[in-house]
C-alpha cells in the first residue's frame, strides 16, 4: 500500500504560516520546510511560503554543492517584488558564504558568495520602500564579515581598483 502526502485546506494556511515562523525560531528548519511545502501544493504562488521556503531551506546550508541552494533560489525568484527578489537572493549568497566560511572554504569561494550578496544588496537598495535600510544593514554586516577574515582582507586588497566591483574600491 503506497501512502500519500495528505493535502491541507486553504483556510489553515494563515494558521501553517505561524508555524513556519515558530518551528524556525525554534531552528527546527526541516520542519519549517516542510510545512512551506505543504501550503505550496494548495497554494503554489503564495509568497509568504515562497520566501519562508527558500529561508528554511537556507537555514540548512552546510556550505556543500547539494545544500538546497539552487532550489531556495528558485523559490525567491518566484516572488513577485522586484525588492524582495533581490533582498532574498542576497540573503541567499550572504548565507552560502557564512555556510562555506564555517566548512573552511578557500577566501576566493567565500569572496564570490559575498560579492554576489553585496550585489543583490545593492541592487535592492535602488528599489526598497522607503525607511527600510534592510539591504544597507545586510551589506554593510557583509563587508564587515569581509573585513573581520585577514584571508579576505588581503585577498580583496590585492583587486586591481579598476577591475574590482564597486564594493572593493577605495
Amino acid at each position: 500500500m503506497e501512502r500519500q502526502l495528505k493535502a491541507i485546506s486553504k483556510n489553515g494556511i494563515a494558521e501553517a504560516l505561524a508555524k513556519v515562523q515558530h518551528y524556525r525560531y525554534l531552528n527546527q528548519a526541516e520542519e519549517a520546510e516542510s510545512i512551506c511545502r505543504d501550503i505550496l501544493a494548495v497554494d503554489p504562488d503564495n509568497q509568504m511560503a515562497l520566501r519562508q521556503l527558500g529561508l528554511a531551506l537556507t537555514d540548512q546550508f552546510r556550505g556543500t554543492l547539494s545544500d538546497g541552494f539552487h532550489e531556495a533560489q528558485t523559490c525567491f525568484e518566484k516572488l513577485s517584488s522586484a525588492y524582495e527578489r533581490a533582498y532574498y537572493q542576497g540573503i541567499l549568497h550572504e548565507r552560502r558564504a557564512k555556510a562555506q566560511l564555517r566548512m573552511g572554504h578557500t577566501a576566493h569561494s567565500l569572496m564570490a558568495s559575498f560579492e554576489n550578496a553585496m550585489r543583490c544588496f545593492e541592487e535592492a537598495e535602488k528599489i526598497r520602500p522607503q525607511g527600510n535600510d534592510d539591504a544597507l544593514l545586510r551589506w554593510n554586516r557583509c563587508l564587515r564579515l569581509i573585513q573581520s577574515l585577514p584571508a579576505l582582507t588581503s585577498e580583496s586588497d590585492s583587486f586591481d581598483a579598476s577591475d574590482a566591483p564597486p564594493i572593493f574600491r577605495k
